[in-house]
């Protein structure tokens, strides 16, 4: 042992001895030439865990009397986290020195967020859907965000956020994304914003889906037979039964098919975007009309190593153009929503199917709920009274024979 490391661990028993006398319930320790602590702890994200339990956490900080002071200061404010119940992993890194996250630049916290997010994804999702959202839905709004902060350093992080956020198109998609995806990195970096970014969606969900002019049930019949290729024709028919998104398609089991049940149930499997659920066909009719028991998938690159869902389902959209389809691929998908709405399927049963949530699936089609719940009471009024309007038919007061 070198002269300068006896020092310090003279120094460092000198410090836990005012730890312990404080009762701060962690020690700190040398580990080579950097500076830890040993204590009770939460579990990490991930631990199987459930109770707090004694771990080490690197601080990253040299082992010298300055680190030494440092390190102090640090347990001091970790001890008051834990008794406030306000300790979060997240703010630290171990083993990769960047310490503390409100310590990092933009940058770096962007991908201290990354790993955090492929990190709590995979457990819920397949790897290829997690890389899938992020690179749609997470890293180009991060990427603006940190453009929109070099170009502009006198702002603050949360008036970047803002910034980033009306630098998208109001009402729009993109708009919506953006702030979920900057809502979460806020999230993990346990900054609070004074304003909410959901105030910022607009209405985009419920104008677009008004604007939206959905293809009636014969145009989807007809069109099918104008796609040459059996195999296309396949994908097609399959989004329009079971209203599957454009890459789920190449992600079920169709062994209810193939077995010829009944039932025609399929099931989409968990390697897709939002994971395994089962869906049933609207119209059951068109399983044997478009001849889905014999599985016809076109020859596409699927595996998730060398390509991803978003490449996948651009494919297929791609096609549709290709053939001068007169609607997109999603019209499908949305035609078979507002089908189950006329079979009368309960909400929560089509949401399911559909690989989303109750209130997303009410939210979109919500214009269709209430058009339903309308059109639905006044047939039941009118079944059930058979008088004609005034001047139609016999009788006096306008109402028929009846006898």
């Amino acid at each position: 042992m070198t002269d300068a490391n006896a020092a310090i661990d003279v120094r460092i028993a000198q410090t836990n001895q005012r730890l312990k006398a404080a009762q701060m319930g962690f020690q700190i320790e040398r580990r080579g030439q950097k500076l830890g602590l040993r204590g009770m702890l939460p579990p990490r994200p991930g631990s199987l865990r459930l109770k707090p339990s004694q771990q080490r956490l690197s601080l990253g900080l040299p082992a010298t009397p300055a680190g030494l002071k440092q390190a102090e200061q640090t347990v001091k404010v970790i001890a008051a986290q834990i008794i406030q119940n306000s300790f979060d992993w997240r703010q630290y890194d171990n083993g990769s020195g960047w310490g503390r996250l409100d310590q990092l630049g933009l940058a770096q916290q962007v991908q201290a967020f990354e790993q955090h997010f492929f990190t709590e994804l995979s457990r819920l999702s397949h790897s290829a859907s997690a890389k899938t959202t992020w690179e749609t839905a997470y890293a180009p709004y991060l990427r603006k965000l940190e453009a929109i902060a070099q170009a502009n350093p006198q702002l603050s992080f949360v008036e970047a956020i803002y910034a980033t956020v009306r630098a998208t198109e109001d009402h729009s998609r993109s708009r919506q994304i953006c702030c979920t995806a900057l809502s979460a990195l806020a999230k993990f970096l346990s900054v609070e914003l004074p304003i909410d970014l959901k105030t910022f969606w607009g209405s985009y969900g419920l104008s677009q889906m008004r604007a939206r002019a959905l293809p009636s049930d014969e145009l989807i019949a007809t069109t099918w037979a104008t796609i040459p290729n059996p195999g296309w024709q396949f994908v097609y028919a399959v989004m329009a039964t079971y209203g599957l998104r454009n890459h789920e398609v190449f992600f079920c089991d169709y062994s209810m098919l193939t077995q010829g049940k009944s039932e025609a149930n399929i099931r989409v499997l968990d390697s897709t975007k939002t994971g395994s659920h089962e869906v049933w066909p609207f119209y059951p009719e068109w399983v044997d009309h478009f001849n889905l028991r014999s599985i016809q998938l076109p020859t596409i690159q699927t595996d998730l190593n060398q390509t991803t869902l978003q490449r996948i389902g651009q494919r297929v959209t791609s096609q549709f153009r290709r053939y001068d389809l007169p609607f997109s691929p999603y019209n499908l998908r949305h035609a078979w929503a507002v089908r189950t709405i006329h079979f009368g399927l309960p909400d929560t049963v089509a949401a399911r199917m559909m690989g989303h949530s109750v209130a997303v699936h009410t939210r979109t089609y919500h214009q269709w709920l209430t058009h339903r719940d309308q059109q639905q009471a006044v047939e039941t009024a009118l079944s059930r009274s058979r008088l004609a309007a005034p001047g139609v038919g016999s009788g006096e007061w306008g109402v028929g024979s009846g006898e």
